[in-house]
């Protein structure tokens, strides 16, 4: 298994309103070629949102962020750097967090949402802090149908009410 050590190169999307921090793990090479997050096509994270919002989907960069922060969500990751192979997240070593307080010290987040397994752990680990562990939308967990999605990420909107 060759690893590459990767930094996290994504900005991190919210405003003084935000309520909800939703944390990833490490942007996947697709996600940092179009320079956003959940860019790779077969990822399931915005179509899941736009069902949970009952909004159109999102298309580009400027309508992802402007849903999001429209939603009072704040959008980023868990890992500012690591060694990783490919998007594998189970490959995950050497891991470095992002400064939380960028987001924390700015905004009201009532609530903390990881996706996936890895960014719950590493939430935790770097934090102490619990947060509500989602399943991962990428097209590679096909063992969580898009149903199953649309129903665990409600809990998002139950919390920007």
């Amino acid at each position: 298994m060759k690893y590459e050590k990767v930094f996290h190169t994504l900005e991190p999307v919210f405003d003084h309103d935000s309520r909800v921090l939703v944390l990833g793990s490490m942007p996947s090479p697709k996600s940092r070629e179009v320079g956003f997050y959940y860019g790779h096509p077969q990822n399931r994270f915005w179509r899941v949102l736009a069902e949970v919002f009952g909004a159109p989907l999102p298309v580009g960069t400027e309508e992802r962020k402007e849903f999001v922060r429209r939603r009072r969500i704040a959008l980023w990751d868990v890992i500012a750097e690591c060694d990783i192979t490919g998007a594998a997240d189970s490959s995950i070593k050497n891991a470095i967090p992002n400064d939380f307080s960028l987001i924390t010290s700015t905004c009201d987040i009532r609530e903390v949402f990881t996706v996936g397994r890895t960014a719950t752990n590493l939430y935790k680990k770097f934090t102490g802090n619990d947060s509500v562990c989602l399943p991962s939308p990428s097209g590679a967990n096909c063992a969580v149908s898009f149903d199953k999605l649309v129903s665990a990420y409600a809990a998002i909107a139950k919390a920007t009410e």
